[in-house]
């Protein structure tokens, strides 16, 4: 359940840096605005699981709106570093702010009961719930992508001066970009809440941004499934290696460094790479056959 929230976390952040071009080192902060927001409305105002889950996409996508008009006004590494001061800025009143628990975050937070009947205190239908959550949500990032937005947006990143020169408004894309980013990235930190019942600092922590640009680059940037199969394949090694405890990091740096230097297009890239390399090598095997069927078949 934890993988499946963090890989549409980390599908969100696919779409704005993979698609958009846009490099976010502030996303933490719609995963965890909208984990307070899902635990501050199902503990404190009483909202059912799925109005919870509603209100932490909305608060990311609100702050998908408030980062994105200001950050698209920079580019390249200024883009990064804005983004990161206001999620820092998200980090402080996180820690200030009453409502938010302070250091203790908001805890002990309530499954419910989902549509009123669908009890989300026994863990199978729980992982259930979720998995439908996480299709859902990826489901939509595959729309996004699919759609004329997600063709225009690639064509932005690649040359946005001849994007514009053909009349699309870059920066109205890129706003609604990181609106959607954040709704996505907000589903999957709702959703995390239901899992664990706790919305604390570390889903509003730099080294979360951090974490889920590890899982982009490691499964494939600009990837479909990329995401998918970097959030498991980080989670699975800290559940897989927790006895190691502090040392996780280094081995998951040192990973890293590989998948870097041996395959930068990450594990999906790679296989897609290999896929299209050993295409002409079928195609030439599978002609082969046919010519020889139709010797052998001749009268």
């Amino acid at each position: 359940m934890k993988a499946l929230c963090f890989a549409l976390f980390a599908c969100s952040f696919n779409l704005v840096l993979g698609y958009g071009g846009l490099l976010s080192f502030g996303h933490t902060a719609f995963f965890g605005g909208a984990a307070y927001a899902t635990a501050h409305a199902i503990k404190v105002w009483g909202f059912s699981p799925e109005l919870g889950i509603l209100a932490g996409v909305a608060a990311g996508a609100l702050l998908g709106a408030i980062f994105g008009v200001i950050a698209i006004r920079r580019q390249g590494i200024y883009l990064a570093m804005v983004t990161l001061a206001l999620a820092q800025m998200l980090y402080f009143i996180a820690v200030q702010a009453p409502f938010t628990g302070g250091e203790d975050g908001i805890q002990s937070v309530p499954r419910g009961q989902l549509f009123g009947f669908i009890d989300l205190s026994d863990q199978m239908t729980l992982y259930y719930v979720v998995l439908a959550i996480f299709i859902i949500g990826f489901a939509f990032f595959c729309r996004v992508i699919s759609s004329p937005f997600g063709q225009a947006l690639r064509a932005i990143r690649e040359n946005e001066g001849r994007a514009v020169s053909l009349g699309y408004r870059s920066n109205m894309f890129k706003v609604i970009c990181f609106v959607l980013a954040g709704a996505l990235a907000g589903l999957g930190g709702g959703t995390k809440v239901l899992v664990f019942g706790i919305a604390s600092l570390t889903d509003v922590h730099f080294a979360m941004s951090g974490e889920v640009i590890l899982m982009v680059l490691l499964g494939g940037l600009g990837t479909i499934l990329g995401p998918v199969v970097g959030a498991f394949t980080i989670i699975a090694m800290e559940s897989y290696l927790q006895d190691y405890g502090a040392w996780i990091k280094v081995i998951q740096g040192v990973i890293f460094i590989i998948c870097v230097l041996s395959f930068r297009q990450g594990i999906v890239g790679e296989i897609e790479r290999l896929g299209r390399l050993a295409a002409p090598l079928v195609q030439r095997l599978g002609g082969g056959s046919r010519t020889r069927s139709a010797v052998h078949s001749r009268p």
